[in-house]
């Protein structure tokens, strides 16, 4: 083992014997690691404030690559402790962790690791965290290698007159190749794309009506079903809250 320190947020954390955790943390350099936080259960510890799920930190660990590593100590970066305070922020905070190890399992791009960490400060300062949910999957798609096409109609290549973005077809779909498919507003049409390509960390203003929520909301849902092959308790948990 090498001792090394690495930034990284804790993702899950289950109990271990009496008084330990394993930490599952994902790290910006080095892709998720399995760590033992040993003794962090006791009042005491030194490890107890950096052994939680959504715990952002430069973790100091006995590092083993093929193994289980050890956590030594940390210096937290942030703990989000705004969304600590808000079950539904709490909910999506979850849901963004469980995602985001599901799809750094498929890639180690380090805009994996940006992206989650931007998109928690976001949702800490007050920043919708539904809205800030769905940007986050339209991203992630490109991650799990099932993108979708919001430059041109995914039929005829065409840049003019979309009237729609269809999941089977995989993405935009303009009025000469329309067939029946589902419409969706223009405005939801047009965010789509938006999401797709905003700087998360650039976004000063972010409100939606109710209806261009659902209809996204609703896009995405059926787009994950289809195509990832994800199954996350999270977000059924979420289904029943909001």
């Amino acid at each position: 083992m090498k001792q090394i320190k690495i930034e990284g947020i804790v993702l899950t954390e289950t109990n271990y014997s009496e008084s330990s955790k394993i930490l599952n943390i994902y790290t910006k350099n080095l892709g998720i690691l399995s760590v033992i936080s040993k003794g962090c259960r006791k009042i005491k510890s030194i490890l107890r404030s950096s052994s939680n799920k959504l715990t952002y930190a430069y973790f100091i660990i006995n590092y083993k690559e093929n193994g289980l590593s050890t956590l030594i100590n940390a210096d937290i970066i942030d703990s989000f402790k705004n969304i600590m305070t808000d079950i539904i922020k709490i909910s999506y905070a979850t849901y963004l962790l469980e995602l985001s190890y599901q799809v750094a399992k498929e890639s180690d791009n380090s805009n994996i690791f940006n992206l989650l960490i931007t998109s928690l400060k976001k949702i800490d300062i007050g920043f919708d965290p539904h809205i800030i949910s769905l940007i986050v999957e339209i991203k992630y798609l490109r991650y799990l290698g099932i993108d979708i096409n919001v430059d041109s109609c995914c039929i005829c290549g065409s840049t003019s007159d979309i009237v729609t973005i269809n999941v089977d077809k995989g993405g935009y779909i303009c009025r000469n190749c329309y067939s029946n498919e589902k419409i969706i507003s223009n405005k939801a049409i047009k965010l789509i794309r938006i999401f797709y390509y905003v700087d998360v960390y650039k976004i000063s203003k972010l409100s939606l009506n109710d209806t261009t929520i659902k209809e996204i909301t609703k896009f995405l849902e059926d787009y994950y079903d289809k195509y990832s092959g994800l199954y996350l308790k999270s977000k059924n948990f979420l289904k029943q809250i909001i």
